[in-house]
């Protein structure tokens, strides 16, 4: 797996092989972060055995996670490629899943970042090469397509996340450190977490998983035990900075993808909306530590110098005078966006993610001391990463 040197609490799932050497724009605060082929440390990989869909004398019951494996695991496949890692050649391997019958793969986007001459392996080690189609960089998620004229694919079944339940057992398919076709499974441990980035915005609305997903099931399919994907295997949390599995995984949700995916397999490049400023999640004891009118919202902390928020005239938190761990009081408390109610943070990410675009307009509903004020902010781009 590659090694980012922007060290982070997370990585990312690819793994990268050496051949020749055998501001948040600020839109979070307060979360955790990781690594990849070219996005932040700590992060998730993949692998694959020869069953194929329907292989095999295994009879267990339907649901089963060997009948699962058997249904889904010949629309997983392995997706190589090259690039250049501190001016040495080097192999990056992910995983990837066939989402319709032209081919069409959808995987992350930090797998096949940089990367050229990519190569596709079915689960029958059927070879092929494979092109970008359109990518989503900022939501980590690419689609290619593999050139399988002649050859039959299994297309895989993309479920609904926004019907998933905490606790229901999942199975994670794909090539961690090569392994083809490997298979592991667990529950779905958590929802609604955030992953920041240096470089972009922060991935939103994430599953958790204790599914064991290591360097190369990037871009694999965490399924349920319907056979249906629910989300895009991504990064794992790596406080060691070791990139190994500890239980802690994260995976995109499929209605995540599913927003952008028709303009995707159009083309195009997506990019996301940016409101630039650094909120955190008020609660009570938040609340009457800084002396607020409410007791749930986005306390903003920070805005971006001549950004979106500050050119509209969202406040911040002032100083903190002599204690630099003390939250500043004075920041606007954003209580609502549009006809939305904002409760926490990760609402106003989330409604901005999903519901604008660059150029849009939103109007906050902010609590300013005891006085309700609308700011209409006028919403900018993210910078995709590089």
């Amino acid at each position: 797996m590659s090694k980012n040197p922007r060290r982070k609490r997370y990585s990312l799932l690819s793994l990268v092989g050496a051949i020749s050497l055998l501001l948040l724009g600020l839109v979070a605060a307060a979360c955790s972060s990781g690594s990849s082929t070219a996005r932040p440390t700590g992060s998730p990989t993949t692998a694959a055995t020869t069953a194929s869909a329907g292989a095999g004398s295994f009879t267990g019951t339907e649901g089963s996670t060997p009948d699962v494996y058997d249904k889904v695991s010949p629309a997983v496949v392995q997706i190589t490629g090259l690039t250049t890692v501190q001016g040495q050649q080097a192999e990056v391997l992910g995983s990837g899943i066939v989402i319709d019958s032209s081919g069409n793969i959808l995987t992350n986007y930090h797998v096949i970042s940089g990367a050229s001459q990519l190569t596709v392996t079915l689960s029958d080690q059927a070879a092929v090469s494979a092109q970008v189609v359109g990518t989503d960089p900022a939501d980590d998620l690419a689609v290619i397509k593999g050139d399988f004229s002649g050859i039959n694919v299994t297309v895989a079944t993309l479920g609904d996340s926004s019907k998933v339940r905490i606790g229901e057992s999942v199975i994670a398919i794909g090539n961690p450190f090569g392994l083809q076709g490997t298979v592991t499974e667990g529950v779905l441990s958590g929802d609604n977490r955030t992953l920041p980035s240096q470089q972009s915005k922060p991935l939103v609305d994430l599953f958790q998983t204790d599914a064991a997903i290591n360097p190369g099931n990037s871009g694999g399919p965490l399924v349920n035990l319907n056979g249906e994907v629910i989300g895009i295997n991504t990064a794992l949390e790596n406080p060691s900075g070791q990139d190994v599995n500890i239980g802690v995984g994260y995976v995109i949700p499929i209605n995540n993808a599913k927003d952008h995916l028709s303009d995707m397999l159009a083309g195009k490049t997506i990019v996301h909306a940016r409101l630039g400023a650094a909120t955190i999640t008020v609660t009570p004891n938040v609340a009457k530590t800084l002396g607020l009118s409410v007791t749930q919202g986005a306390y903003v902390v920070a805005v971006d110098s001549g950004g979106p928020a500050d050119q509209a005239g969202l406040q911040a938190a002032g100083s903190s005078g002599a204690n630099p761990l003390r939250t500043p009081k004075g920041g606007d408390v954003v209580v609502g966006a549009d006809s939305t109610t904002i409760n926490t943070s990760d609402d106003l990410i989330s409604y901005i993610d999903h519901n604008k675009a660059p150029g849009d307009k939103v109007t906050l509903h902010v609590m300013r001391g005891n006085s309700k004020v609308d700011v209409t902010v006028t919403l900018a781009a993210w910078p995709n990463p590089s």
